[in-house]
Formats: structure tokens, sequence, C-alpha cells
């Protein structure tokens, strides 16, 4: 997919959280291709993107929060922050334990806040700074086995509209990106080729949203053409209901 090209994010320093694999990824590679130093931070191997983007890959588990802010502070000032890595590993009502829920909410939501924390005073110092939050469909139309999963990307929105309200004085903008079923190589584990089929059903617009239809609307909200959006959320869903 040809896209657009955004002269303002040429140099830029960006953060990817969760860049390893799927939609990540795919942040990754388009904000590299804008010219922009991405790093970006994965519990899994990210050695290859890193390779082929030219980014630079940071191992690290964003549920040690002590890990997250050090990992931050070595590479200094950052200008666009996207909030992405998640789990959505199905579960019942049944299977939550405390233990479990925090370690999903860990997993889903808490390392947003401290990512954004780490990267704020930095922003405040340069007087600009965009931070995209990732969040989901998913609890927009109530799927099912996703209770944890859905209540922390429903947070994710309300996280959204508290930190632009906070930092937008400061220049800094932050949105959510929602985006509808991504087809990536972990989603096609969940459906046959009969549930992808109603999907494309339920959606307004035929076709399956691949990652780089995500990383575009990424690029115009991280980019100063948005420079006046903030505090809202950006469905790429092709019109699910």
């Amino acid at each position: 997919m040809s896209g657009a090209s955004y002269p303002s994010l040429n140099g830029r320093r960006v953060i990817v959280t969760g860049g390893a694999s799927g939609i990540g990824e795919e942040f990754v590679a388009a904000f590299a291709g804008q010219g922009a130093r991405v790093d970006f931070f994965d519990v899994a191997d990210g050695s290859a993107v890193a390779e082929r983007t030219g980014a630079t890959f940071h191992h690290c588990d964003l549920t040690d929060t002590a890990a997250l802010q050090a990992t931050f502070a070595a590479i200094g000032p950052v200008d666009v922050l996207v909030n992405n890595a998640a789990n959505d590993d199905r579960h019942t009502i049944d299977d939550v334990t405390p233990d479990y829920w925090e370690e999903r909410i860990a997993v889903n939501l808490r390392h947003k806040f401290f990512a954004a924390q780490a990267v704020v005073p930095g922003m405040k110092a340069q007087g600009r700074g965009v931070i995209l939050n990732l969040g989901s469909i998913s609890w927009h139309l109530g799927l099912a086995e996703l209770v944890l999963y859905q209540t922390a990307k429903a947070a994710i929105e309300g996280m959204t509209r508290a930190l632009a309200r906070d930092l937008g004085r400061h220049g800094i903008r932050v949105n959510t990106i929602v985006p509808g079923n991504v087809q990536t190589p972990r989603q096609k584990k969940w459906y046959t080729p009969e549930g992808e089929a109603e999907i494309v059903a339920a959606q307004c617009l035929d076709g399956r949203i691949q990652p780089a239809d995500v990383a575009a609307l990424a690029l115009f909200l991280a980019s100063d053409e948005a420079r006046m959006i903030t505090g809202h959320d950006y469905f790429v869903d092709a019109g699910w209901r």
C-alpha cells in the first residue's frame, strides 16, 4: 500500500510498545519509512524487525514498571509514543482470580499510563509531543470471553481524555486509535474462514483490515498535520457493527 508522506515526522524520536509483531510491527516500519528515529519495546524477540526497518529494539517486560522506566530514561526525550502493547487471550468470568485480574490489567492497561508518564517531562520541555493509545473495538461490540481485556480497553479511552486535558497546555496531544478486527497472524488463530466472513458481513466495507490501515492513521495523528486534534477516539474498523 502506498501512503502519504509527513515531513514533520522526519527525524522525530518515536517509541512503539509491542513492536515485534502484528500491528506494532507495522507501526515500527511505517514510522521508520517516514525517516523517524524509532525505538520499540517487546518481551518477544524483535531483532528481525529491527534489522528490516533500521529501528532499535529494546527487550522489555512492560509489566515490570521499574524496567519500563529505566528503558525510557536510557532513550531520552521522545516526540511520539505509540502505546500499542496488549494481549487479547480469551478468558471466561470463572477464569478470573485476583492474581489473574492484576496480571491482565498490568498487560493491557497499567504500562500505558507509566509509559506516558515517562515521556511527559521531555515533551513538556520541548513544548510538544504526541501520545497514541491503542484501544479496541471489542468492548464497543461486547464480544464474548474478553471481560478483562475489554475492561482495560474501555479504561484506555477514559485515560486518553484525562491525559489530553492535563497535558494540552504543554502542547502534548493524546488520542486513541480503535482498530476493528485486523488481519494479523495472531488474529488468524482465533477465526475460521467462516468466522472471518461473518466479520466482513458485519462491516460496512468489504475486505479485511490490514495493519497498514491502522498505521496510516497513526502517522497522520502523530504528524503536525493533526496539530489541533486531541482527546478523542478514532476508529479503523470498516464500519463493523
